[in-house]
């Protein structure tokens, strides 16, 4: 528990203090994100901040692991699933930097995403089978009866269509200052909380993962909250999405005890359904999918007349709501109804 606290602590120190240079890092290139009629903010300001984000997760992922895995030998600490999260989560930070300074069409932006989520997959990081928790056996859950294996070609697929989900979700939400960096750092609590709960030292790592995600969401929050002076941009809001969705596919998804798919769904249930929604709207009325505008939930509360900060702790509010239920789930489902 130490090194999980240690880490979201870590992440939270580094990305705090990195963020301001990050700040004029980004106004002297140039990356900044001009006022315009589906964007809240009324000023020019800096987008990358995302890049913070990275450094203080990256750095607090690779220090509390490395030391974790030097003390305590012969637990494999450091796994290929692990190293695949990393290098995955590097390369979709990459892409979503460049979105930063050049705005990628929609095309490479999904092209982008959809290989990250394929290195994961050659990293054995997939979706291999889903839970059902609503089948019961003697009133009681049974890892062998509900959990339902899906072949190689599934498995892929699913999780080339969670990654991208997820990750495009993510993004979708960051339109109102604090609310993608307090919903992941909720989310991600919540995936941490999880993994603890299963006592396995793979999972104890894939905690430290979720605490670090935590941290800097937290640390980012310092800059980002209302008034901010600084947004998250592509690069950011695609790490977090990234690697919510693997943490979620090696925790929530993988194990037998998962009890359903509707927990990993939960804990990201508002930018899951917020999207979903958005989406439903566009095939109804016929407009491209891919077109940005006011169709999101924060854009509706704001013209109901809500100012930024209730906004963000109303869905605080409901992302937090929407955990608990998903982290009950997960107990239940682990110890029997």
């Amino acid at each position: 528990m130490f090194g999980i606290l240690f880490a979201a602590l870590l992440a939270a120190i580094i990305t705090a203090l990195t963020t301001p240079a990050v700040k004029r890092w980004s106004e002297k290139r140039g990356a900044i994100d001009q006022p315009e009629a589906r964007r809240v903010n009324t000023a020019p300001m800096p987008r990358a901040g995302g890049v913070a984000i990275c450094v203080g997760f990256f750095l607090a992922v690779l220090i509390t692991v490395s030391a974790r895995h030097f003390r305590l030998t012969g637990q494999h600490t450091w796994s290929l699933q692990l190293v695949g999260i990393l290098v995955s989560a590097l390369f979709i930070s990459v892409v979503g930097l460049v979105d930063d300074f050049y705005n990628l069409k929609a095309k490479w932006q999904a092209l982008a995403i959809l290989a990250g989520g394929g290195l994961l997959c050659l990293f054995g990081v997939r979706i291999e089978g889903i839970s059902n928790f609503f089948v019961s056996h003697s009133g009681q859950y049974s890892a062998t009866i509900n959990w339902h294996p899906l072949g190689t070609t599934l498995s892929v697929i699913a999780t080339l269509i969670w990654v991208f989900v997820i990750t495009k979700t993510v993004d979708a939400i960051d339109g109102v200052d604090g609310l993608a960096s307090g919903v992941c750092a909720i989310s991600a609590s919540a995936l941490a909380l999880m993994a603890v709960e299963l006592h396995r030292p793979d999972f104890a790592t894939l905690a430290i993962l979720a605490a670090a995600l935590a941290g800097a969401c937290i640390g980012f929050l310092r800059h980002n909250y209302h008034p901010a002076k600084i947004i998250m941009g592509t690069i950011g809001s695609w790490l977090l999405g990234f690697v919510l969705a693997a943490i979620s596919i090696l925790g929530a998804f993988k194990s037998a005890a998962a009890v359903s798919v509707l927990v990993p769904v939960l804990v990201l249930g508002v930018p899951i359904f917020d999207y979903t929604h958005v989406l439903g709207r566009r095939l109804i009325e016929g407009a491209p999918l891919t077109q940005a505008d006011k169709r999101h939930l924060h854009h509706r509360l704001l013209a109901k007349g809500w100012n930024q900060k209730q906004v963000v702790w109303c869905i605080y509010g409901v992302t937090f709501a929407l955990c608990v239920i998903g982290l009950a789930l997960f107990h239940i489902g682990r110890h029997g109804r």
